[in-house]
């Protein structure tokens, strides 16, 4: 499948359909990444960026759960119902958030079909570090 990589606002929601929001994207679909942190590894999200204050909860905020751990930076945030990730606030750089492509209605993670990674398990604000480094890619082919 194809998608449009250009896409700047869209919608999308939690596996349950009781979060509902609209979204515009930083780069679109044209810059996306996975995580290799505890966090990422277990919930295994292809994920775009957008800046605080371009998401809109349009239905269901207040099933919204929110999640943090380690330094509380990031704000991880959940349907309370089916508990998909849809999106969270960047430990990185708090002023983003990275949102869950598989929650952005008509994508999936599989349309990707070359992901970077990055070294969130190293994180650069625990290690000194400037920036997230790319430690390689998750490849998807279909057959």
């Amino acid at each position: 499948m194809t998608i449009n990589r250009d896409i700047e606002e869209t919608t999308g929601q939690c596996h349950c359909g009781a979060v509902k929001f609209r979204v515009r994207l930083q780069d679109g679909l044209r810059r996306v990444a996975r995580c290799n942190c505890s966090m990422c590894r277990m919930k295994g999200a292809v994920m775009a960026l957008a800046s605080l204050g371009s998401i809109e909860i349009t239905e269901g905020e207040e099933l919204l759960s929110t999640y943090q751990f380690h330094t509380m930076t990031a704000k991880h945030q959940f349907c309370s119902r089916c508990g998909i990730h849809l999106f969270h606030q960047r430990r990185i750089d708090p002023g983003l958030y990275a949102v869950n492509v598989a929650v952005l209605d008509g994508v999936s993670p599989f349309d990707f079909g070359d992901v970077p990674v990055l070294d969130g398990e190293n994180h650069p604000r625990d290690t000194g570090g400037a920036e997230l480094k790319l430690i390689g890619h998750l490849r998807f082919e279909h057959f």
